[in-house]
């Protein structure tokens, strides 16, 4: 179960990092190029996958969840 954790951990580590990349890179969405509207689903896709990746919640698949239980 710590190894599926871990891999939850690192994929939610992937996606805040590709949110603060696109942020950063498009300037907080201020500078997009002609066609690059898909910026603008990324910047809500990509938190949308990352929050249950790390929640411990019910519906969440957790990374937390999956670390905290085992010894």
């Amino acid at each position: 179960m710590r190894v599926v954790a871990i891999g939850l951990g690192a994929a939610t580590a992937f996606f805040i990092f590709y949110t603060a990349r696109l942020l950063v890179v498009t300037g907080f969405l201020q500078q997009i190029l002609v066609g690059g509207h898909g910026a603008y689903i990324g910047a809500i896709a990509f938190p949308v996958l990352a929050d249950p990746l790390l929640r411990n919640e019910p519906w969440g698949w957790g990374f937390s969840s999956g670390w905290q239980g085992l010894p």
